[in-house]
């Protein structure tokens, strides 16, 4: 045999023997990978949705606190404005009746003549127009005399002891109090019974 002979029938044979070593691990390998490779596929999988599921999870938390902020945000602003248009007389209400009180004051005074009489019927047109303005925005006065003393709408500023009233009964009002709607402009200043 040639030199070259040789050498291509070595080359061959490398290549065969090559080959060959290649194929048995080609068929050796991807059996054991694959074994390896599913229980890592499906060890990793496992992973994988335990971190996707987890992450989900954290989301869905996420979104429904954001949704409850945005749920009460909404609530308490709806009610702020409910409440700014429900009591939005008030400051003005508070300064009319101070105004209120002088009428009643100027009406209480009785009066001999003529001119002032129609003077006063004048002062009274004024105060019941008034009156059924601020009635029409939801302000009214609280009753008192001959009612029970509730410290959230009464003043108490005296005690008596009435035997004609009944313990803890408003016996005179020396400032009459209003509320606006369920809410107390003033209180009324009151003389209660022991």
């Amino acid at each position: 045999m040639s030199e070259e002979n040789k050498n291509n029938l070595q080359n061959e044979e490398v290549v065969t023997e090559g080959e060959a070593v290649e194929e048995i691990f080609a068929e050796e390998k991807p059996v054991a990978e694959e074994e390896l490779t599913v229980e890592q596929q499906l060890e990793k999988a496992n992973v994988e949705i335990q971190t996707l599921t987890a992450k989900v999870e954290e989301m869905e938390n996420r979104y429904l606190r954001l949704q409850a902020d945005f749920d009460n945000s909404r609530r308490r602003s709806k009610l702020d404005l409910e409440a700014a248009q429900k009591y939005r007389v008030q400051s003005l209400a508070t300064d009319l009746v101070q105004a209120l009180d002088n009428f009643e004051r100027a009406l209480a005074i009785q009066t001999e003549h003529e001119e002032t009489a129609s003077m006063r019927q004048g002062m009274e047109m004024i105060y019941r127009s008034m009156m059924e303005a601020l009635k029409k925005e939801g302000v009214e006065p609280i009753e008192a005399v001959g009612q029970e003393f509730d410290p959230n709408i009464h003043q108490a500023v005296m005690q008596v002891n009435d035997e004609n009233y009944g313990a803890n009964m408003v016996v005179e009002e020396f400032q009459k109090g209003y509320m606006l709607k369920d809410r107390v402009l003033r209180p009324s200043m009151v003389k209660v019974n022991q």
